[in-house]
């Protein structure tokens, strides 16, 4: 007996090696893939930040290109007109300005920390390589990178709004620009990232002598004795072509370690420039030994604790076998503590449901509820005991407990998860959810019930509807611009010839005031157009910083006296020592004006109005905050009240054009504007509209 025992704990030994072997292997592998997914993410936090960058030294270029057509051709005024912007894009690693004449003759250099141009200059062997500029005031021509030595340089080129200019450069130092974005990057504890062009010339890499060359021959060179097949199949097939994906190779070293070494790789396309296309691809490796390590001390210890474990199961069984009673008192010992255990473990697993802020319920084939989470039930006002053995339309509508009722019989023929996403109604809101229906399966393997966790994405459903809307109204601007276009010079022949009519007739008569008001409902139609024009961002206003708070201060000296007269209280609590925006401080006291009527017009009966701001979004970004008492506005028309011409005004009372106009007022100079409102009242959310405006705050001098 004493032998048997002694066999089948040996048997459970090698049993639980065996298995925890295999355990291992799988474990590493999921680590190794999660791992690896956390790379592709920090690849595309350096792709965004790039791309970023990027797209602000083309604004500034382009910028920088259309202030020269308010300077005349002589060296101090093109000084003074570049100087700002050679200023702000120093930082970003651009070394110099270079201002061509007509004849692609180098004009002017300007140089950080020079007060004057240098005129003229010979174009060196590297300086020479430069391409066009595409026509059009809008483009930008980046050159691909020019590697001179280990400093490589991109050329960034717009066109001169002066005709006296053909060409205006940035010449950008991309060891300078790059450096900040890759040097403080680490995935695991060694792990890096690097870079590389369309040609897979290195343009980044912690290994500094790597710079500028090709990545195949670098890595040739590092380890001629060792096949770099596998990084560079990554490379060309993959990286070269513009795509987005993880993977492992092998090398010879990584950051001091020597040796044949397994590492993993993340990689994502980024998209340099439009004109000519340019795709580089960024890559964050880390050596696969740091994450094995960690799994395998992790399992050398679980291993020691089953081996004593199963050693403790050796000294019971003998004592058993001796004794009876002490055999006797243990098992019970040991049923106690495991019943014990496992009253915690379902306690834990209770408190966990529990306190999750999601829908969690179970089903039976028939779509009863099973079991609820409290906080389903309290979402629905009632208690999970009250709910049990009820259809899902006790919590839900009709619609949405039959289509429940249909997944569930899925989930039990076909025996795989299904998602789904509901719409719910509870008073005045709408909720989304995301639901996930998984069988559970009895000791059997049959499905006795379907569990459901759902979570709220309504917060993603109204950023998916916002993008909807900017997609759609940036599609609107552009198309009355056109419209704009045309209606503005049959308009101006009708305004004209009717000045002509209105000279020849007496004032008083018939026919005078019939012109009258042909002029002004042309007038009204102009108005309509300018609005329209000024969305499009047709107007070539120069753009400047301006104090938020100030231009919320002088539009209340202008309708002050009229909320007094409608009955409306006026609560101001503007923020101190605000930082400046870069906006026009006209359109602003526009927009301004445009929200404050609307919130008077809802308020027809008197209440409170309250205007704020504040410092947001870390100290980048400045918010102003209009709310008002009013009749609010319905869900179903919302989205709507950002397009041209809607308005729930009666008819000659408004053009629909205010919130238009506001629109594209702020996200012309970068910022966003949103709308809040609620008809009806709750415990929660007071009846009115709120709108809220942000927009980036100019860095302090």
């Amino acid at each position: 007996m004493v032998w048997a025992v002694f066999f089948a704990a040996l048997l459970l030994l090698a049993a639980g090696t065996v298995l925890n072997f295999r355990f291992g292997q799988e474990t590493r592998q999921i680590v190794k893939k999660q791992f690896n997914d956390q790379q592709l993410v920090v690849a595309r936090s350096i792709k965004f930040l790039l791309v970023r960058e990027m797209s602000f030294l083309e604004k500034e270029l382009l910028q920088a290109a259309g202030s020269l057509g308010n300077s005349g051709p002589e060296p101090e005024a093109v000084n003074q007109t570049l100087q700002p912007y050679l200023s702000r894009v120093m930082e970003l690693g651009v070394t110099r300005l270079e201002l061509y004449d007509g004849n692609e003759k180098l004009a002017y250099s300007l140089y950080p920390n020079r007060r004057q141009m240098v005129p003229g200059g010979s174009i060196g062997a590297f300086d020479d390589i430069r391409g066009g500029v595409q026509p059009g005031k809008n483009a930008v021509y980046v050159s691909p990178p020019l590697v001179n030595g280990s400093v490589i340089y991109l050329n960034l080129s717009a066109k001169p709004a002066n005709p006296a200019f053909s060409r205006l450069c940035f010449k950008l130092n991309l060891s300078w620009f790059l450096n900040p974005l890759f040097k403080e990057v680490r995935s695991g504890k060694t792990g890096y990232a690097w870079l590389i062009d369309a040609q897979g010339r290195f343009l980044y890499h912690p290994q500094y002598d790597f710079i500028g060359q090709s990545a195949f021959e670098a890595r040739k060179s590092r380890g001629p004795d060792i096949s770099h097949h596998e990084i560079d199949h990554i490379q060309r097939n993959n990286m070269l072509q513009g795509m987005e994906g993880m993977g492992s190779y092998h090398s010879t070293w990584h950051l001091g370690y020597t040796g044949k070494i397994e590492k993993l790789i993340a990689y994502s396309p980024i998209t340099v420039s439009q004109n000519p296309p340019q795709t580089w691809s960024v890559a964050v490796v880390a050596p696969v030994f740091e994450i094995e390590d960690a799994v395998s001390n992790i399992f050398r210890w679980q291993a020691v604790f089953q081996g004593l474990i199963l050693l403790v199961i050796i000294a019971a069984g003998g004592a058993v076998l001796w004794t009876e009673i002490s055999w006797s008192r243990k098992l019970e010992a040991l049923v106690t503590a495991r019943t014990s255990a496992l009253k915690r473990s379902e306690e834990n697993y209770r408190s966990l449901v529990e306190s999750a802020e999601d829908f969690i319920f179970s089903l039976d084939g028939q779509g009863r509820l099973i079991s609820v989470n409290t906080f389903t039930a309290a979402f629905f006002g009632s208690h999970p005991e009250e709910l049990i053995s009820f259809g899902a339309d006790k919590l839900f509508t009709a619609e949405i407990a039959d289509r429940m009722k249909k997944i569930v019989q899925t989930v039990f023929q076909k025996g795989k998860s299904v998602r789904d996403e509901f719409e719910l109604k509870v008073d005045d809101s709408v909720t989304w959810l995301s639901a996930n229906f998984m069988p559970i399966k009895d000791d059997a393997g049959l499905i006795s019930a379907v569990l459901c966790i759902a979570r709220d994405i309504t917060e993603n459903k109204t950023l998916e509807r916002s993008l909807v809307n900017a997609e759609k109204l940036a599609s609107l601007g552009t198309l009355a611009a056109g419209v704009a276009h045309e209606i503005n010079n049959p308009l101006g022949v009708m305004l004209g010839f009717c000045d002509l009519l209105l000279r020849k007739k007496e004032p008083g008569s018939q026919e005078h005031d019939d012109l009258k008001i042909i002029e002004r409902q042309g007038l009204h139609c102009k108005q309509i157009v300018e609005n329209l024009l000024s969305f499009a961002r047709i107007n070539q206003e120069t753009t400047m910083d301006s104090d938020i708070n100030h231009c919320i201060e002088e539009i209340i000296k202008v309708v002050r006296h009229s909320l007094e007269m409608k009955n409306i209280d006026l609560k101001i609590n503007l923020g101190e020592g605000l930082p400046r925006v870069a906006a026009d401080e006209g359109q602003l006291q526009q927009v301004f004006m445009n929200l404050i009527n609307n919130a008077t017009a809802a308020m027809p009966d008197g209440g409170i109005l309250e205007i704020s701001t504040h410092l947001g979004a870390g100290g980048k970004k400045v918010a102003a905050q209009i709310r008002d008492q009013g009749c609010g506005i319905a869900p179903h028309i919302i989205d709507h009240i950002f397009e041209p011409f809607f308005t729930t005004k009666p008819e000659g009372e408004g053009t629909g054009l205010g919130l238009f106009v506001s629109y594209g007022i702020i996200q012309k100079y970068g910022g966003v504007i949103t709308c809040e409102s609620q008809v009806s009242p709750t415990r929660n959310k007071p009846r009115g509209t709120t709108f809220k405006i942000e927009l980036p705050a100019c860095k302090r001098k």
